[in-house]
């Protein structure tokens, strides 16, 4: 990796996944010094460094086992969510170090175009549980048809 930076070849580092590099690791202090170490000297040769950390859980309440948080200038939670029989996905902005804060959950989805980014899940509440609740303009009339039923 560093002959890569070094050369000027590598503009981009990606880490998929920490959870096997925390595999590999003796003990958590481990990986979180190294992490420190090589993220201090990516940032230093102002490379990009995105690392990609899987929560165990794939709805409802999910468990990180390794918080490098307080490293990052910027954290996307990405969660699968149900709704309408499909699986679905939501992406919000946890932390953002510098500049305007995106607040907004939105959907996503990652076709033959690429990734795209959707509108404001505004009609959903508990998209980030994984478990989320329908709370649209119909909502009321299904709750009703599901009560008859």
């Amino acid at each position: 990796m560093r002959d890569a930076v070094e050369t000027g070849a590598a503009r981009v580092v990606v880490i998929d996944s920490l959870s096997g590099y925390l595999n590999a690791m003796p003990d958590e202090q481990f990986m979180i010094l190294q992490m420190h170490e090589l993220l201090t000297y990516l940032n230093q040769q102002g490379v990009v460094t995105i690392l990609v950390l899987a929560q165990s859980g794939m709805v409802g309440h999910v468990a990180s086992p390794l918080d490098l948080t307080y490293l990052s200038d910027t954290v996307l939670l990405l969660r699968f969510f149900e709704a309408g029989g499909q699986i679905r996905r939501a992406a919000s902005v946890i932390k953002k170090r510098t500049g305007s804060h995106e607040n907004t959950i939105r959907e996503f989805c990652i076709d033959s175009r690429g990734v795209r980014v959707g509108d404001r899940l505004v009609e959903f509440r508990g998209v980030l549980t994984g478990v989320p609740t329908y709370e649209g303009r119909d909502a009321a009339l299904m709750r009703r048809r599901q009560d008859d039923a």
